[in-house]
């Protein structure tokens, strides 16, 4: 069972390669947009690891939550190679993702969403407790019971979001960012399922319907025209 996912839902972009078990990931070249640096670097690994696109059961992307143009290339390079070598591809959450990585039972996301704003959800054994959702930092619900983990940039851009959390959570991953070794790990479990969807019905997950913040918005947040 042989996979390639792909993660560039923000600046820090990377691709992992799924060979029976096996896992090799590598960073997108900082400095660079993802859009000029995953081929060449997919290319790459899927050499080093003996595979040709011929090989794949699959094509992963992180669907999102996160920055709308990185959603756009992950989601398109993924359809565009799915396209051209008759494979599924397996949309997998961002979030989602990121809970697994953290190693958690209990586990609360919280990805810096600019515009003073969070992507947060809530996952049980890597399973979402609710749907994924935007909103302050001090708008983030709180679970009812203790030992929690939370893991984010959302808690490192907004130091009183871990302040709030404070009250739930006993261990922090602030420094866990996407990773594209954990959306080949769930995409694996979704290919066993053959839980894949058809190349031109795979779609970013924006949650968000806008990318910035008017004039008039930032004003009222105390900020600068």
């Amino acid at each position: 069972m042989n996979l390639l996912a792909i993660e560039t839902s923000t600046e820090l972009g990377s691709i992992a390669v799924w060979r029976d078990g096996y896992l090799l990931r590598r960073d997108c070249p900082a400095g660079l947009a993802h859009s000029e640096t995953l081929l060449p670097l997919i290319g790459a690994t899927l050499h080093d690891m003996g595979l040709g696109f011929a090989d794949l059961n699959g094509i992963a992307f992180a669907a999102g939550p996160g920055s709308f143009t990185g959603l756009r290339v992950a989601c398109g390079v993924a359809q565009g190679l799915a396209m051209a070598h008759g494979l599924p591809v397996f949309p997998v959450g961002t979030l989602d993702a990121m809970a697994l990585a953290s190693g958690g039972e209990r586990v609360i996301v919280a990805l810096d969403a600019r515009m003073d704003e969070v992507y947060y959800g809530l996952f049980v054994a890597a399973a979402p407790l609710g749907p994924m959702a935007v909103c302050a930092p001090s708008l983030v619900p709180l679970p009812d019971t203790g030992g929690w983990l939370a893991c984010g940039n959302g808690l490192l851009a907004y130091p009183s979001l871990r302040e709030r959390l404070s009250v739930c959570v006993t261990h922090w991953q602030p420094d866990r960012m996407p990773d594209a070794g954990a959306v080949a790990r769930l995409a694996a479990r979704h290919l066993r399922r053959g839980a894949g969807v058809d190349a031109a019905e795979a779609a970013p997950l924006y949650v968000r319907n806008k990318v910035a913040l008017t004039v008039v918005e930032r004003l009222a947040r105390g900020g600068r025209a």
